[in-house]
């Protein structure tokens, strides 16, 4: 992912690491303390399983949105564009 995000943003992107007591500790500053530790059981879960969908979950899904899904890079690349396009604030 990080390679993605690197070449489509044109900078270095790093990943931060596996350490969810420094993930809820620094999400505390923005959030509440609740969501920061929602957020910290939901990074153990993706760490311990993964997030990969069942090809029913994928075929649905596309049904839904009425087109194929995209990949990730699709996705990173699209939201670079956008990003891009944004006055600067």
């Amino acid at each position: 992912m990080c390679a993605i995000w690197s070449e489509v943003l044109k900078r270095p992107i790093r990943y931060a690491g596996n350490d969810l007591d420094a993930l809820e500790d620094g999400l505390k500053h923005a959030a509440p303390a609740w969501l920061a530790y929602d957020m910290r059981l939901m990074m153990r879960r993706y760490q311990q399983d993964g997030a990969v969908a069942k090809a029913a979950d994928v075929e649905r899904l596309a049904a839904l949105l009425g087109r194929p899904l995209r990949s990730y890079r699709e996705f990173a690349t699209s939201m670079a564009a956008e990003w891009a396009d944004q006055p600067a604030s």
